[in-house]
């Protein structure tokens, strides 16, 4: 099975990536998304994963890595059987001209992961490449609106992303998960559902002072990526001057794996 996946064993993209600068007040942005700014010279972290999807039914193999995601989501209906498609991946990647792919961008609120998910799409699509972004507050007007911030919630939330990104990538399009998914095991759960290595995720660290009780990172947890293989920084020997110059970089990776060809 090839799919979304986020345990792997094959190489996985990950990028470190500062913040971007911005006042403290949660706003609505042009791009359509809310995310509250990190200081100026807050450290942040970005991991991003690439992957390769096509759709197929999840193997025993794969069970255990998805069990922790999964085990309080039970199956409610027990007699239905998996109908194969007449086009297959590779019809729709011959088609399109790209491979379908997952870039999971994780991190804190307001560590930039809006900004260069939107950067991105953007220099994808003057490429002529196709792209969709699944941003984690836009989920949460429709589809994910009955969840809400509690633990059990956030987990159900991931699940039902990655589960949407897993069928935008076996369609052929690069898809672009921007959310904070602070539990490690959600997205473990995520990446085991596609092709070891094929999950490419992007980490932000961000400390912020703040009185919302529940806040991921200041009395939440969030759990960090333990590996990163593209750094993404404003500071130091390694710069990335703008949110598009750390799109290119991504788009680089891509382009060596062979994601943008058909």
């Amino acid at each position: 099975m090839e799919g979304l996946a986020i345990r792997a064993s094959r190489p996985s993209i990950f990028c470190s990536l500062p913040g971007l600068g911005g006042d403290s007040q949660r706003r609505p942005l042009s791009d359509g998304f809310l995310r509250l700014p990190a200081s100026s010279n807050a450290a942040v972290n970005t991991n991003l994963v690439a992957s390769s999807v096509s759709f197929h039914p999840i193997s025993a193999v794969n069970l255990s890595a998805q069990a922790s995601l999964t085990a309080d989501v039970p199956a409610l209906s027990d007699n239905i059987v998996w109908h194969e498609s007449s086009i297959c991946r590779c019809d729709r990647q011959q088609l399109l001209q790209q491979k379908g792919c997952v870039i999971w961008i994780t991190g804190l609120s307001g560590s930039g992961k809006s900004t260069v998910a939107c950067a991105l799409s953007k220099a994808l699509f003057e490429r002529g490449k196709l792209t969709y972004t699944l941003d984690g507050d836009n989920v949460r007007h429709g589809l994910n609106r009955d969840l809400t911030f509690k633990a059990e919630d956030r987990t159900e939330n991931i699940r039902r992303i990655g589960e949407v990104a897993k069928l935008f990538a076996d369609v052929g399009v690069i898809c672009i998960a921007s959310l904070i998914s602070p539990y490690r095991r959600d997205r473990d759960a995520c990446r085991s559902l596609l092709p070891e290595g094929d999950f490419v995720e992007g980490l932000y660290k961000l400390a912020r002072a703040g009185k919302i009780k529940g806040f991921t990172g200041i009395d939440d947890p969030y759990e960090a990526p333990l590996n990163c293989e593209v750094v993404l920084k404003h500071t130091g020997d390694d710069v990335s001057c703008s949110p598009r110059q750390m799109a290119e970089n991504i788009i680089s990776y891509l382009q060596d794996k062979g994601y943008l060809e058909g």
